[in-house]
């Protein structure tokens, strides 16, 4: 009998702590595969909870990649201006709008910006992040403990080393950006 209840214990806590996980992995659908990103919710909670809203209604599909700096990062998620598929779409302001919602204040971490790293954009205001974040192709600890992490690809980084770069002599901007096709949670 002890046996038993044990074992339906074990199988619970398995079963809840697979369902825990899987609620913060998303999957970023590129031009040329499926990135699977773990989200941080325990360390960056309410940007997790900002990125989930935005992404599981629809606001990041078809919003293009708008500053890529090889050997850097890729910056996307203007919801605003960036989105090809609005009417409001427009490249020359893509990466200076955010969302409807409020600015979130920073949750900063002790995360280094690895590679695969997702992290907030920001203005030079530490409590500006609205909708928009960068995923990092190398480490970049100068960023370190500035901006908030939030996330981690997990898989199918190959795909984003595959986004389009922009002109380094214009700070990454990208003249025929890559964008998103979609986001959603797991």
């Amino acid at each position: 009998m002890n046996k038993t209840f044990i074992n339906i214990l074990i199988f619970l806590f398995l079963l809840t702590n697979q369902t825990m996980s899987e609620e913060n992995i998303m999957i970023l659908k590129l031009k040329d595969g499926d990135v699977k990103i773990e989200l941080f919710e325990d360390i960056a909670p309410n940007h997790v909870k900002r990125i989930k809203e935005l992404a599981n209604n629809g606001k990041y599909d078809n919003v293009v990649f708008h500053r890529v700096i090889d050997g850097f990062m890729a910056q996307t998620g203007d919801v605003q201006f960036g989105n090809s598929s609005s009417d409001n779409f427009d490249l020359g302001r893509a990466g200076m709008g955010g969302s409807d919602l409020p600015d979130l204040k920073q949750e900063f971490n002790k995360l280094p910006h690895d590679r695969g790293t997702l992290s907030m954009a920001r203005s030079t205001d530490p409590n500006s992040a609205n909708s928009q974040f960068f995923i990092c192709f190398k480490p970049a600890p100068f960023l370190d403990n500035k901006y908030t992490i939030f996330g981690k690809v997990i898989d199918g980084m190959e795909y984003v080393d595959n986004i389009k770069r922009g002109d380094e002599n214009k700070n990454g901007t990208v003249s025929d950006p890559d964008k998103i096709i979609s986001f959603k949670s797991l």
